[in-house]
């Protein structure tokens, strides 16, 4: 089975830029999107064979989650019953006859860090959320942090910036030491690649990136993990896609 997940930064900008193609060339399982500012009327991309689950955000043209599936999930959850959260389109739940899959755009803690106590919220929350599902379970999305040093660039430049902060980064680590497994860490322990580069710069070019994109398992799932990429050769966004492999 294979699962991908990309944050493609505006669905109908990333159409215009190979999303289609990229998708026929994959056709995944379940194919995981985030950030994708489209109400269900303006979105150009459907694909014969795959099930559509969309889950825009209140405000026009922001944030927003979706998955496309090739098999029909027994049940499916839009939001984790927070309101703040829920209205801005952040987290789907597919499940299927032996986990869950849960795909997430995290919320981005701003500039001055000016959305940090509302992360620390949404994590906890989170990480209550996936605890109590009842089977095994893939968290994947842009979680927006880059849990290690190994995971950014410029570490010692970004100790204070959103997505690197200290207490983002233990939020990660409280999620792993409750149950989970970072899969391309668990795999790739010494790997560097990225998964995210800002548009200034030149920041693609020269590979001045962050790991934040994931694929995330229960520890007993991780048996069945049989790879995780991250194909950062793949234009279309600020962000690239990654793979997950699963033997089921």
């Amino acid at each position: 089975m294979k699962i991908i997940s990309w944050n493609v930064a505006g669905l109908r900008a990333c159409y215009k830029k190979g999303l289609e193609e990229f998708f026929l060339s994959e056709l995944p399982d379940m194919f995981c999107m985030q950030e994708t500012k489209v109400l269900e009327k303006e979105n150009p991309l459907h694909i014969e064979g795959y099930k559509e689950y969309l889950y825009p955000a209140e405000k026009k043209g922001y944030s927003g989650t979706m998955i496309y599936s090739k098999i029909e999930p027994l049940s499916i959850k839009y939001g984790i019953g927070i309101e703040e959260f829920d209205s801005e389109g952040r987290v789907i739940t597919l499940e299927y006859d032996n986990f869950y899959l849960v795909n997430a755009y995290v919320p981005n803690s701003k500039r001055e860090l000016e959305r940090l106590n509302e992360r620390m919220y949404f994590e906890d929350e989170m990480r209550k959320y996936l605890k109590n599902l009842n089977k095994n379970v893939i968290y994947c999305g842009d979680l927006n942090v880059a849990h290690e040093e190994i995971d950014i660039k410029n570490a010692k430049t970004n100790t204070r910036s959103a997505g690197f902060t200290i207490e983002e980064r233990n939020k990660m680590t409280e999620l792993f030491e409750s149950g989970f497994i970072d899969t391309f860490r668990y795999l790739y322990p010494d790997a560097i690649k990225y998964s995210w580069w800002s548009y200034m710069g030149g920041a693609r070019a020269k590979n001045v990136g962050w790991r934040l994109d994931y694929f995330i398992v229960n520890n007993e799932y991780i048996n069945k993990v049989k790879d995780s990429l991250i194909l950062n050769e793949i234009m279309g966004s600020d962000h690239c896609p990654i793979k997950l492999i699963i033997e089921e």
